[in-house]
């Protein structure tokens, strides 16, 4: 069962203040202001202010509504030092309903006593103190009582503190307030965390936050915010971003179209120069040996430069001419023709395959 924390305090409220109060007992009297708030003597001490919001004032009204019996208003805390002093503690006037507004927790139905309405109307207390119950945080926990006091700047707390305490075991909240009060405030921190808001995030600030995150959630899925399974969405998405990285190109492994465009381009050039000092060195054996033609020399360099093997296949079944591998007349200048002007070796060649010298002759001059 959670339990409120062990910190007390008396506030001290100025009645003068309070609207509708000139020449007469307020039936409504505000007792805690709004925001974050300290004493006029310093305090506290614990925690840099006191916090009252709508969340801590829902705790305090639900509290309210379900105790059974009013809170007291009493003369200068008289509740609380009567159990080490023994004297009465009569009440000055009682309330039952706490209302909150812009500026802070109201009491809404106070009843006076005779004497302390006259008191008040002969201007003879001019100050209220609530005794009230805060967390670590600052956040007011729980409504003791109420004081009637002339004192404003005494801190009450350091001879009323095991009275307090005392008193707060026999006054305190039921089990279930108790729940959930607790249960809200942490709520709220969890709230900030999740939206990424500072500590001191008022609620107004979480709600606000809350709600673009419901709108952002409604516009994505195209329904209602309380259709949308938000544990699930998030789960997808890191489901999606695993898979991307899973499948993301490592640089290391690959290079760029540019880059390997550009070794395409070395590699041809490179392969053209290589394929070119073959076909060159094919032609120069196969010329000289008679496999070749000087008549047929253009067209095998063509066909080495688109087909090589086809030009390495014809080659090879070539048959060499013996008479054009070495020269009749011992390295001299062969004879010519008188007739055709051919020499020696090409009028053997002619004979050879059946051409006709001038015709041939012909053709060369050509």
């Amino acid at each position: 069962m959670a339990h409120l924390a062990p910190f007390i305090a008396a506030l001290t409220v100025d009645l003068s203040k309070q609207a509708g109060t000139e020449g007469k007992a307020p039936r409504v009297v505000k007792l805690i202001p709004a925001g974050s708030f300290r004493a006029r003597d310093g305090r506290p001490v614990e925690v840099s202010a006191w916090k009252m919001d709508s969340v801590q004032a829902a705790i305090l009204i639900a509290a309210a509504t379900d105790r059974r019996t009013r809170y007291v208003i009493d003369y200068e805390h008289q509740t609380l030092r009567s159990i080490e002093n023994g004297k009465p503690a009569p009440a000055a006037g009682w309330f039952r309903t706490l209302e909150w507004r812009d500026d802070g927790l109201y009491a809404v139905d106070v009843e006076w006593t005779t004497a302390a309405a006259a008191m008040l109307e002969s201007d003879e207390y001019g100050y209220l103190s609530p005794v009230f119950t805060y967390d670590k945080e600052g956040r007011i926990t729980g409504l003791l009582h109420v004081a009637l006091t002339n004192n404003p700047a005494l801190d009450e707390l350091p001879e009323l503190s095991v009275a307090a305490l005392s008193l707060l075991a026999t006054v305190s909240l039921p089990p279930t307030i108790q729940e959930e009060s607790m249960d809200i405030a942490e709520l709220l921190e969890q709230l900030r965390w999740m939206l990424n808001l500072p500590v001191g995030a008022t609620v107004e600030d979480t709600k606000a936050q809350l709600q673009k995150l419901i709108d952002h959630l409604s516009a994505g899925q195209g329904t209602a915010a309380a259709s949308v399974d938000l544990l699930g969405l998030l789960t997808g998405q890191q489901q999606r971003i695993a898979a991307l990285s899973a499948t993301q190109v490592d640089p290391a492994r690959f290079v760029s179209v540019e880059t390997m465009r550009a070794l395409q381009d070395q590699v041809a050039v490179l392969t053209d120069k290589l394929q070119g000092g073959e076909v060159e060195q094919l032609l120069t054996a196969a010329l000289s040996d008679g496999r070749l033609l000087p008549v047929q020399e253009e067209w095998a360099r063509g066909l080495g430069k688109s087909n090589l093997d086809a030009l390495q296949s014809y080659l090879a079944s070539a048959p060499k001419i013996a008479a054009l591998s070495a020269t009749q007349t011992q390295g001299k200048p062969p004879a010519a023709d008188p007739k055709t002007g051919l020499d020696a070796d090409t009028l053997a060649v002619c004979s050879m395959f059946g051409n006709d010298p001038a015709a041939v002759a012909a053709a060369m001059k050509e």
